[in-house]
C-alpha cells in the first residue's frame, strides 16, 4: 500500500527545520541512546506511569523522525530502525505532534539537565512547536496571545490607554498611602538610571505588584521610570516557537531603553521575562546588548546591602518555602539570590526538596496557563509540586515569577493545599521600614499607611553590610576543610586578606576535631575527600550539639551536589558555591551568611 503523498504543511516544516540545524540541535537528534533516565524527571510521566507517550524521548523523537528522513544518512538506508518511515506526511499527523509539543510538555529542562548524553529535549521540542506555528498549527490560546503581542506590544491585549491608566491609579494610591505627591510613578523620564520592565499579567489582574515596585524604588531613591511602549518584559515565542515573535518583542523593549537613554533595564518577576528579555532576546532580534539587565530580586536585594532600605523580617512571621522557576533556574542558573533576599525578609523559610536546578515545574511553563484544553492533563500532573509544597508545612508559596503565581495557585486550589502564593516584591514591600530608608534619611515626609504600625523604636531592621570595607571578615574566625593543599592554600590567603582569624582541615575528621576547638564562625567545606568525605563531616557537625548551629559554606567541584547534601536528613548548609569559586563573591557571599546567622540568633 503506497504512503500518501507530503502536504504543503509538510514540506514547509521540512524547510524549516532544514534552518535550524546547528551543532546544539543536530548534537541532540543523534545524541539520544532511550536509556530512560529522563523518565524520572519528568512530572508529566511521573503523574502518567502507564502513558510511554509522556516520556520526553518519545516527544523528541517526534522531531527526529523528521530529521532522519530528511538530513541522516541512516534515515536513507534504515528508515525502519531510526522511525524515518514514520515521518509525518498529512495535516492529520500534525493535529497529533501539537497535542504531544505543546500538550504534554512545559520546555521545563528538567529532563535536560538530567541527561548523561547532554541531549537538550526541551529545545527539540520548542523547535516542535516553532515548525507547527510556522504552518498555523498551534492551540487557539496560543494563537490569540501570539496575535496581542505582534500587534499591540504585550501577550495580554493591554491597550496602551489602560496600561498608563493602571499607572497612574497606583501613583495616586502610592500618594495616599505616603501622604503626600512625590512618590508619582514615573512615566518615559528621559535619562533615568532604571527603566522598569513588567509582566501585562501585573497590568491586567495584579497591579498591587506595581505599587510596590513603586514604593521600594521611592524608598531607595531611585532614579527610574516606567515606559509607555516596549513596557512587556514577556516573550511568547519562547513558548511558541517563533523566533520571529522573539526578536521583535525584545526589540521593542531594548528600542524603547535606547530612547530613553537609562543605563539599564530592571526586569520584574517573572521567569520567562527574564530569560527572554536578558539571555534569548539578543540572539533572537540579533541585537547587540547596549546596557546591562537584571532581575529586581537583584535589584531589592541590592538595595538592602547598600542600605539604601532598611527591612525587618518579624513583619513577615509565616512559614514561607521557595519554588524554582524553571526559567530563571534550570535556564538562567538564578537559584541563590532569591534566597539570599528571601532570608532577609523573613523569619522561618523552609526549602522545599528538590529544589533549585533540581526543583519540579509548577506545570503552568511553557505558555500552558493560555492552553485550556490541556487543563485537566496540566492539574494531574501538579500532584508532583503539590506533594513538595506539603511536605514543607509551609503558609506561602514564594516564587519570582508570575506564570508560577497562576499555575500554582491553580494547583494550590485543585489539591486543597490552603496556603497562598507571594513574589518577592510582596515581603519586601511589606518588611519596609520606611523611616530608616534613603529617602527618610535625606528628606523626612509624612509616612501614612505603609508606614509600620509600631514605634520605630520596636522594629528589629535587618542589619546590612556597609560598603565595601578594607577587612569585611575582620574578627570572624573561618575553617578551611578541603583535602587539595593548593585550594586551601587559595582560600586561607582570601580569608585572611579579607580580616578573617582561618585554621585549616585536610579531611572530615580534622574538621571535626578543630570545629570543636577553634569554634569559627564559618566552616569552607569540601564534599569529596579520602577518609571521612566532606558529607559525612556535615552531617555529623549537624548532629553534634557544640556544632550544629555553626554555618557551613560548601565550597565543591562535586557534580551531585544538592543530591548529596539535601537527600540528609539534617538541615542543610547555610551556602554554596562551585569550584573555581570568584574571591570577591567568596568574601561577600561568606560575610552575608555570618551576618545573617548572628542577626538571626540577636
Amino acid at each position: 500500500m503506497s504512503k500518501p503523498a507530503k502536504t504543503h504543511k509538510i514540506k514547509m516544516m521540512e524547510e524549516q527545520l532544514a534552518r535550524k540545524l546547528n551543532r546544539q540541535v543536530v548534537g541532540s537528534l543523534v545524541g539520544c541512546v532511550h536509556c530512560g533516565m529522563c523518565n524520572e524527571c519528568c512530572h508529566y510521566v511521573l503523574s502518567h506511569p502507564d502513558d510511554p507517550k509522556m516520556t520526553p524521548s518519545y516527544k523528541a523523537d517526534q522531531v527526529r523522525k523528521l530529521f532522519k528522513a530528511n538530513h541522516d544518512w541512516t534515515g536513507s538506508v534504515f528508515p525502519w530502525w531510526v522511525g524515518a518511515d514514520k515521518a509525518p506526511l498529512t495535516d492529520d499527523d500534525l493535529d497529533k505532534l501539537k497535542d504531544i509539543a505543546f500538550g504534554t510538555c512545559t520546555n521545563c529542562r528538567r529532563c535536560t539537565i538530567n541527561c548523561p548524553m547532554g541531549v537538550d529535549t526541551a529545545t527539540l521540542n520548542r523547535i516542535m512547536r516553532g515548525l507547527l506555528t510556522h504552518v498555523g498549527v498551534m492551540p487557539e490560546g496560543v494563537r490569540v496571545v501570539s496575535k496581542d503581542q505582534w500587534e499591540l506590544g504585550n501577550q495580554m491585549g493591554v491597550l496602551k490607554e489602560d496600561y498608563l491608566d493602571t499607572l497612574e491609579w497606583m501613583s495616586e494610591e502610592l500618594e495616599e498611602d505616603l501622604g503626600h505627591g512625590e512618590a508619582a510613578i514615573p512615566v518615559d523620564k528621559p535619562g533615568a538610571r532604571v527603566m522598569y520592565a513588567i509582566n501585562p499579567r501585573e497590568v491586567k489582574y495584579d497591579p498591587r505588584t506595581i505599587k510596590e515596585a513603586a514604593l521600594i524604588f521611592w524608598a531607595a531613591g531611585e532614579d527610574w521610570t516606567m515606559p509607555s511602549e516596549g513596557w512587556d518584559n514577556t516573550n511568547f515565542g519562547l513558548f511558541s516557537g517563533d523566533d520571529g515573535l522573539g526578536g521583535a518583542s525584545a526589540k521593542r523593549e531594548y528600542d524603547k531603553a535606547r530612547e530613553l537613554g537609562v543605563d539599564k533595564i530592571v526586569i520584574s518577576e517573572c521567569g520567562h521575562g527574564y530569560r527572554s528579555t536578558r539571555c534569548e532576546g539578543v540572539n533572537w532580534s540579533g541585537d547587540a546588548q547596549a546596557f546591562p539587565m537584571e532581575s529586581s530580586v537583584i535589584t531589592m536585594l541590592n538595595y538592602i546591602k547598600e542600605g539604601k532600605i532598611v527591612v525587618d523580617p518579624t513583619k513577615n512571621p509565616k512559614r514561607v518555602t521557595f519554588h524554582d522557576s524553571c526559567n530563571n533556574a534550570r535556564s538562567c542558573g538564578f537559584y541563590e539570590e532569591p534566597r539570599e533576599l528571601l532570608r532577609l525578609v523573613t523569619t522561618d523559610f523552609q526549602e522545599m526538596y528538590p529544589n533549585r536546578a533540581e526543583n519540579f515545574c509548577c506545570t503552568g511553563g511553557g505558555g500552558a496557563m493560555s492552553m485550556s484544553e490541556y487543563t485537566p492533563r496540566r492539574l494531574k500532573s501538579a500532584q508532583i509540586k503539590a506533594n513538595q509544597i506539603r511536605e514543607t508545612g509551609a503558609e506561602i508559596v514564594v516564587t519570582s515569577c508570575h506564570n508560577c503565581v497562576d499555575g500554582l495557585s491553580d494547583l494550590i486550589k485543585h489539591y486543597k493545599l490552603g496556603c497562598e502564593v507571594k513574589q518577592l516584591v510582596d515581603l519586601v514591600a511589606d518588611a519596609l521600614v520606611l523611616e530608616e530608608c534613603y529617602v527618610m534619611k535625606s528628606r523626612p515626609v509624612a509616612v501614612a499607611a505603609v508606614a509600620s504600625e509600631e514605634p520605630a523604636a520596636a522594629a528589629r531592621p535587618v542589619p546590612v553590610a556597609a560598603p565595601a570595607a578594607a577587612a569585611p571578615l575582620a574578627g570572624r574566625k573561618v575553617l578551611v576543610v578541603d583535602d587539595e593543599e593548593d585550594i586551601r592554600t587559595f582560600l586561607v590567603t582570601v580569608f585572611e586578606d579579607a580580616g578573617a582569624e582561618v585554621e585549616q582541615a585536610a579531611d572530615g575528621n580534622e574538621c571535626l576535631a578543630k570545629a570543636r576547638t577553634f569554634k569559627p564562625d564559618l566552616i569552607s567545606l569540601d564534599l569529596s575527600m579520602p577518609g571521612k568525605s566532606g558529607v559525612d563531616a556535615f552531617v555529623e557537625l549537624r548532629r553534634t550539639e557544640e556544632t550544629q548551629e555553626i554555618p557551613v559554606c560548601v565550597v565543591t567541584g562535586h557534580p551531585e551536589f544538592r543530591q548529596v547534601i539535601y537527600d540528609r536528613p539534617v538541615p542543610p548548609p547555610e551556602g554554596y558555591l562551585n569550584k573555581p569559586v570568584d574571591e570577591d563573591k567568596l568574601v561577600s557571599y561568606v560575610a552575608h551568611i555570618i551576618e545573617h546567622r548572628e542577626a538571626k540568633a540577636n
